[in-house]
């Protein structure tokens, strides 16, 4: 099981995915990230087990059991959060790189 401070740069790619389009499948979610569904399904089933995602199934017309991925207020929160850490991160990554290119 991850914990929250383990979220990778993946975790976050698909809780904006599923914050920002409405019931997105897997497929679309890999598609739109560029991981491997089976990436994504990992991904998935971690931010469910840590409390970020919730999944709802119902069945459509055709009888097929369909998923709905929605984040959770504590998904909301975090997601921002990590966000926030992330872009400090990159930052220093490019500091850091920037000052090997003016030495």
């Amino acid at each position: 099981m991850i914990k929250s401070q383990n979220i990778t740069e993946d975790h976050l790619d698909v809780m904006h995915i599923i914050q920002g389009d409405n019931n997105p499948s897997q497929r679309q979610i890999a598609k739109k990230t560029g991981l491997s569904i089976g990436k994504v399904n990992y991904c998935l089933k971690a931010l469910i087990d840590i409390g970020f995602i919730k999944i709802h199934n119902f069945n459509n017309s055709n009888q097929k059991i369909n998923y709905v991925y929605i984040l959770t207020p504590k998904g909301i929160q975090e997601k921002a959060a990590i966000t926030k850490k992330f872009i400090i991160k990159k930052k220093q990554e490019y500091d850091k790189l920037n000052s090997y290119i003016n030495l």
